[in-house]
């Protein structure tokens, strides 16, 4: 197409994005850096002449960062690309690529009689990298503009990016083969095509396999091999040489270079990959796969298709596999796990509010995910006999379930439209800054900003639309086998007389995983004959009746199901008036689920349950699956009860039943999956927070009672660790530091019983302590840790202002600066005190200091670590070596270095320190993009390991429910790929350690 006509990009665009006056003043002030270019002045004359393109370049200016990088880095591509048709120049862009790998690999063979062989090799390869990283940040580019400035449509957008992801490998492939064929490994019938004939094989897998990858999406592959190919040389071992490859083609896709990346790769959909290599022969794969292979699997390989490599081979390996992905044929035990699959893609689908704000648009109620999987279950059921079915791409899909019947048309537009809303969505989420994340913005300014990026006015008008996507989501997603639990648990045909065990039934109960079936039944028929009190009503036995089938096939699932069992009869007898409830309960079958969840798995959780039943008010309410309630909802709420307090004493058993139940809600929602670890470590500072306020007043205004005022006298307790980073879990201590001030010309409190200022604020801090430590009727509510205050355990345990700043200026360790990085003000009874101690904090951390003397101390205290806790268990999250601590290390360490020129990397949080860090260029992409998934991913396990057990995590002797919990929070697709992924993710975080800090601990 000519040169800026009609077809090209620059005419066409008519921006799906709003612009904000940021974004034109980043662009002018550009154009004006580049004026005397002959890019720049193109770009003028384009903008002038299309007022679409100008708009489109200034929406990327405002949004995206990464896009706008990729813009300003080579103007002269970013004219061409405006002047063309982006349809045109994307083949283009594709094809020149792929040409000059296999020139690059064929000019080798020459090279090589002249060079030495290994660094000829050496240099083909990195130019293979560098051709293909050039060409995805064009492509990216251009897909980007392309999407934004309304040409493509979603679905043309994902088949684009497929076909870059299928480009690169393609190629990457051919070049690797290409190089084995000249090495003497492969004899290729025709050494242009060095794949035919290799056995070597790609699947692309899930959305690179159904043609729906995302804007920065993972490419799932999994890389199988024929050990008796015929290209193979004889003498050749296939499984080592095909091993070695792979590790060369994902070092070519994946690894970072001054160009940056082509894609990450993800091998874990593989058999077994705890254990098995990354690649893998045929027939050990078909034999697995026969032998063992589960039902998510086979749904993982209806999206699987050769990609790469020796396509015959691969169509034969998926032919061979077919009976296995689509049976015509399913037992009970078969749909049974089907339906259980559903059940743990969303251990609550919910009713009521969803909060938009860190709303998860890909695994949250609702989303991506649930669309997905209401299309693929199908298709495992009846796929087998209904070949018409066999289709990868979800949308397609669709139509054919309605064309046969198997859905209605209502169901198939809501879903396409959802689908299509959804991924698009997704894609904008994703260009901001080239991370695969699905998570909306959690503050509401700029979730307001992101609503703009996608063409809405504001956040509000966004949220309506995703709101009404997201409904009508879970309506579907309901009705997919809405009824199977209620069948399954009653095929099982357990009956309970009121005058005897039924024989059968405890031989069921045995089958199910009751340990003591016979009280197991006993305790079921004391429950139908209505002596807990919530059941002495005619009408609550009659539903509750109609329960018992359902919960006992939940309750069976439990960890331990006795101990399950045990603690909803608890519950039952301490409920008053249960008729409500279980009516509730027996038109929800999901909070059955969870109710049964949080009996089976959370031990602390169901204690508070059977204590307080009425915490499940809150659980039924329409409100409670949304926000989270903040600050100022906590403390109305604990107000309100705190009123009513007759006594001191009254008081603290109310903080701490308060300060119980919550903890029960947040950690419900954690077992729900409807919060993610960071908002679920914020809720629990935020309780926290709140507590310690309430304990904070009321402890000073009884104190002061006694002993009267210091005159200028205050206090601040200052937050550390866990709960100063905001990042606490339901066991958490409360690391603490009290700071307080007086006039010290007037040293001595006014009161009945006056004391000096020191021992006044110590006595006070030790009251406080006591009134978050002291068991009362309702329990314990906090430990409390002060170790961390200056000169540690030999210190006062309050420190005044003045020794606090002296001592943090020049006698803290470099430990305690680190410990200092995660400081902040929790409660102050002044805000000139609270002001202060933040003032002086942040004059510390700023502080120039010597980076490799701070290097040293953070290493060495690494290594005390590792030597007092030890760090070669995998599953001590903490501890391990790549563990949680070597991320909050560098995190505290990079903010002691950094602090001084660029402050704003400052926060207590680990999380947001690196997000910062990357921001401001003191992380590299490459470190970034290792850290900062892998302390999400820490944070995502250790929630639940917290939650659910008070001992050391055992893999080997962990239940079922635990290991599917601990899968679904890592989002991978069982508890093998979790292993597997997480010994890889802590060797490359030891790796990016020992990188930064310079040595290893």
């Amino acid at each position: 197409m000519a040169s800026g006509g009609s077809g090209c990009l620059a005419a066409r665009a008519v921006p799906r994005a709003l612009v904000e006056a940021a974004g034109r003043v980043r662009v002018a002030a550009w154009l004006d850096e580049i004026a005397g270019t002959d890019p720049g002045r193109a770009l003028r004359a384009i903008m002038a002449a299309h007022q679409g393109a100008a708009a489109l370049i200034e929406v990327v200016a405002t949004s995206s960062p990464y896009l706008w990088d990729l813009a300003r880095a080579d103007p002269g591509r970013l004219v061409a690309l405006l002047e063309q048709d982006p349809d045109a120049r994307l083949a283009a862009c594709l094809a020149q690529a792929a040409r000059e790998l296999r020139d690059g690999a064929s000019q080798t063979q020459t090279q090589a009689q002249a060079q030495a062989q290994a660094q000829a090799q050496a240099q083909a390869q990195a130019d293979a990298m560098r051709i293909l990283r050039e060409m995805k940040a064009e492509a990216a580019l251009l897909i980007a503009l392309a999407d934004i400035g309304g040409l493509w449509q979603v679905m043309r957008v994902t088949r684009a990016l497929t076909e870059v992801a299928d480009t690169a490998v393609g190629a990457a492939v051919h070049h690797l083969l290409a190089g084995a064929a000249r090495a003497g490994h492969l004899a290729p019938p025709d050494p242009d095509r060095p794949e035919v004939g290799s056995g070597y094989i790609v699947l692309a897998m899930g959305k690179m396999g159904a043609g729906e990858l995302n804007y920065s999406s993972d490419i799932d592959i999994m890389v199988f091999f024929d050990p008796a190919a015929p290209g193979i040389m004889p003498g050749v071992e296939p499984g080592s040489l095909y091993v070695r490859l792979t590790r060369q083609l994902v070092k070519m896709l994946q690894e970072r270079t001054p160009q940056g990346y082509v894609f990450r790769v993800d091998l874990r959909l593989r058999p077994d990959p705890s254990s098995t290599q990354i690649a893998i022969s045929v027939p050990a794969a078909l034999d697995y796969y026969e032998g063992r292979g589960q039902n998510w699997e086979r749904a993982a390989m209806i999206k699987a298709r050769p990609c790469a490599g020796d396509m015959a081979a691969g169509k034969a390996m998926l032919a061979d596999l077919s009976p296995f992905i689509w049976r015509k044929y399913l037992d009970f035990a078969a749909l049974g796990d089907i339906h259980e699959m559903k059940r743990q893609i969303q251990a609550y689908r919910g009713h009521g509010e969803v909060a938009v704000e860190g709303h998860n648009i890909k695994l949250g109620r609702g989303g991506i995910r649930e669309i997905e999987f209401f299309v693929q279950t199908q298709q495992l059921i009846a796929g087998g006999r209904h070949p018409q079915l066999r289709n990868r791409e979800t949308v397609a899909t669709l139509r054919t379930l309605a064309e046969g019947g198997w859905i209605d048309g209502a169901a198939r537009d809501d879903l396409e439209r959802a689908y299509l809303f959804l991924r698009e969505v997704e894609h904008r989420l994703q260009m901001i800054a080239d991370e695969q994340t699905h998570t909306l913005p959690s503050a509401r300014a700029e979730l307001d900003r992101f609503a703009r990026f996608l063409g809405y006015p504001g956040r509000d008008a966004f949220a309506d639309v995703l709101l009404g996507h997201l409904g009508t989501v879970q309506q579907h997603y309901m009705r997919l086998f809405e009824d199977a639990p209620v069948r399954a648990a009653e095929r099982r045909g357990l009956v309970f007389p009121p005058d005897a065990d039924a024989h059968e039934t405890l031989d069921k109960l045995s089958e199910m995983g009751f340990r003591h079936a016979l009280e197991a039944s006993a305790t079921v028929r004391r429950w139908l004959a209505g002596v807990p009190r919530a059941l002495k009503g005619t009408t609550a036995r009659t539903v509750f009746a109609e329960l018992v089938p359902v919960l006992i096939d939940h309750i069976a699932r439990a960890e331990n199901p006795d101990a399950a069992l045990i603690a909803f009869d608890r519950f039952l007898g301490n409920l008053h008036g249960g008729a409500r409830l279980f009516s509730l309960l027996r038109q929800n079958p999901d909070l059955v689920a969870l109710v049964a969840r949080v009996l089976g798995t959370a031990p602390r959780l169901a204690d508070t349950l059977a204590q307080h039943p009425q915490v499940m008010d809150a659980l039924t309410d329409r409100a409670f699956f949304g926000a989270l309630p903040g600050p100022e909802t906590l403390e109305a709420t604990l107000a309100v009860s705190l009123t009513e307090a007759r006594s001191y004493e009254d008081f603290l058993d109310r903080v701490r039943l308060f300060g119980q139940e919550q903890i029960f809600l947040i950690g419900a929602r954690i077992l729900s999956g409807t919060v993610s670890a960071q908002q679920a470590g914020e809720a629990f500072a935020g309780l926290a927070d709140t507590v310690v306020r309430a304990l904070h007043w009321r402890v000073g205004t009884t104190f002061r009672a006694t002993h009267g005022v210091v005159p200028g006298g205050a206090s601040a307790v200052l937050a550390m660790g866990k709960l100063g980073g905001r990042e606490m879990t339901a066991g958490s201590d409360l690391d603490l530091i009290v700071v307080y001030d007086f006039d010290e010309a007037y040293p001595e409190s006014d009161g009945p019983r006056p004391l000096h200022a020191a021992p006044y604020f110590a006595r006070f801090t030790q009251r406080l302590i006591n009134a978050m430590t002291t068991r009362t009727n309702y329990g314990r509510l906090y430990d409390v840790d002060m170790r961390l205050r200056p000169s540690g355990r030999s210190g006062p345990v309050a420190t005044s202002i003045a020794a606090f700043s002296d001592y943090q200026h020049t006698e803290a360790w470099t430990w305690e600066h680190m410990a200092l990085t995660r400081a902040r003000v929790a409660s102050a009874s002044s805000p000139a005190l609270a002001a202060r101690v933040v003032s002086v904090i942040r004059d510390v951390l700023c502080s120039p200091r010597d980076p490799d003397m701070v290097a040293g101390d953070v290493v060495e205290m690494r290594k005390a670590v590792a030597a007092e806790k030890g760090d070669g268990e995998r599953w001590d999250l903490k501890n391990a070596a790549g563990g949680l601590i070597d991320i909050e290390f560098i995190a505290q360490y990079l903010q002691l270095i950094h602090a001084e020129r660029e402050p704003g990397i400052l926060n207590p949080s680990t999380g947001r320190v690196l997000e910062r860090a990357a921001r401001l260029g003191i992380l590299s992409v490459e470190d970034a993009e290792v850290l900062r998934p892998a302390e999400r991913l820490y944070q995502d396990l250790g929630q639940i390991l917290r939650l659910c057990l008070a001992a050391p995590f055992d893999p080997k002797s962990a239940g079922g429910s635990l290991l599917s919990l601990l899968a679904r929070a890592a989002d991978v697709p069982d508890f093998a790929a979790l292993d597997a992924h997480l010994a890889e993710t802590q060797e490359r975080v030891r790796k990016r350690f020992v990188s930064i800090l310079g040595s290893a601990p």
